[in-house]
C-alpha cells in the first residue's frame, strides 16, 4: 500500500525510457524488425533466468487465466504490435508526421475500452473528459502543423490497417498485462513476458524468411541491443509492470502518453528539430492532464486497498 503513490510515476517514468527507444533504434533500420524483437526479449530473458530459477516455485502460484494472459501479451504486444508498428512505418518511408503515428495514438481507446470490460475499471465523466483532453493535446504534440501527411505513397492504407492492429495489439495488452500481475510480482511476470515473446518472435522470423538475418548482426548493432535491453527494453518494462500493478490500467494508458511528449523535447534538445506554437500548447495541457490522472489513479488505487483492510 505504502508504494502505490509511486505507481504513476514508474509509468511515466517507462514512457520517457521509451520515447529514447528512436534514437537506439535508428542504428539498427537495416535489421527486421522481429529479428530485432527476438534478439532484445533473448537477451532480456538471459539476464533474468537465474532469477527465474531461484524463484520458480512462485510461477507454480500462477493461475491458468493469469499464464493464459503472459502468453496474450507476449504474443500481441511483444511480438505482433511491435512487427506491425514497424512495418506500418516501413511502408511510408518512416515518416513522422503521417496517418500511421496518428492511428497508433489510438492505443489509449482500445486500453481503456478492455479495461473497462474485461477488469471492469470504473470510467468516470470527469475521467473520460481528461482522457479526451489529452488525446487530443497528444494530436498537437505529434503534428506540428496540425496537419497529416496523407501523401505517403501507394502503402499508406495498408500501413494504416498496420498501424491500427499495432494500436489493438498494445491496448488489449495493457489489460491482460494488469490481470497477469494480481497477486504476484512485476519481476516475475517481466521475467515470463521476455520468456514467451522471443518464440514467437522467431517464428515470426521462420515465417518472414528472414532466419538469415539473425546471425547477421554486427559487433555495433549488438551493442545497441544491449543497450535497449538495459534501457528501453527489459529495464523500462519492469519499471512499467511495477507502476501498472498499482494503478487501473485506464490511468495507465494515459500516463503513457508522456512518451510522445518526451520524443518531441529530446527531438528539440538533441537532435535540432524545432518546437512549434501548437507543440508546445499541446505539450503544457498534456502535462496538465497526465497530472490530474495521475491523482485520479493514485486515489483509485488508495480507495480499492483501502476496501480490502
Amino acid at each position: 500500500m505504502k508504494y502505490i503513490k509511486f505507481g504513476s510515476v514508474a509509468v511515466v517514468a517507462a514512457a520517457l525510457l521509451w520515447s529514447l527507444d528512436g534514437l537506439l533504434r535508428r542504428e539498427l533500420y537495416t535489421l527486421p524488425a522481429s529479428v530485432i524483437v527476438f534478439w532484445e526479449h533473448l537477451f532480456g530473458f538471459i539476464i533474468l533466468l537465474p532469477f527465474i530459477i531461484y524463484s520458480y516455485k512462485a510461477f507454480r502460484k500462477l493461475s491458468k487465466k493469469q499464464w493464459q494472459a503472459i502468453i496474450g501479451v507476449s504474443f500481441l504486444s511483444g511480438a505482433l504490435g511491435t512487427i506491425l508498428y514497424t512495418a506500418a512505418l516501413t511502408k511510408i518511408q518512416f515518416i513522422p508526421f503521417s496517418v500511421v503515428v496518428l492511428l497508433q495514438q489510438l492505443q489509449p481507446v482500445f486500453a481503456i475500452s478492455a479495461a473497462a470490460l474485461l477488469l471492469k475499471e470504473p470510467l468516470s465523466r470527469k475521467f473520460m473528459g481528461l482522457a479526451a483532453t489529452a488525446l487530443v493535446a497528444a494530436y498537437f504534440v505529434s503534428f506540428p502543423d496540425m496537419k497529416i501527411n496523407l501523401d505517403t505513397g501507394s502503402g499508406t492504407l495498408i500501413a494504416a490497417l498496420f498501424a491500427v492492429g499495432a494500436a489493438a495489439a498494445w491496448g488489449v495488452s495493457t489489460a491482460f498485462s494488469k490481470y497477469a500481475l494480481k497477486d504476484t510480482s512485476s519481476l516475475h511476470i517481466t521475467a515470463l513476458r521476455f520468456g514467451f515473446t522471443p518464440i514467437f518472435a522467431l517464428l515470426f522470423v521462420l515465417f518472414s524468411g528472414d532466419s538469415a538475418a539473425l546471425t547477421q548482426i554486427t559487433a555495433d548493432q549488438f551493442k545497441y541491443l544491449i543497450a535497449i535491453t538495459f534501457s528501453t527494453g527489459m529495464l523500462a518494462l519492469l519499471i512499467y509492470y511495477f507502476g501498472l500493478k498499482r494503478i487501473p490500467a485506464s490511468r495507465s494508458t494515459i500516463l503513457e502518453l508522456t512518451w510522445p511528449l518526451s520524443a518531441v523535447v529530446i527531438g528539440f534538445l538533441f537532435l535540432g528539430e524545432s518546437l512549434s506554437a501548437t507543440q508546445a500548447l499541446g505539450s503544457l495541457v498534456l502535462l496538465g492532464t497526465i497530472y490530474l490522472i495521475a491523482k485520479d489513479a493514485n486515489k483509485l488505487a488508495l480507495a480499492k486497498a483501502n476496501s480490502k483492510t
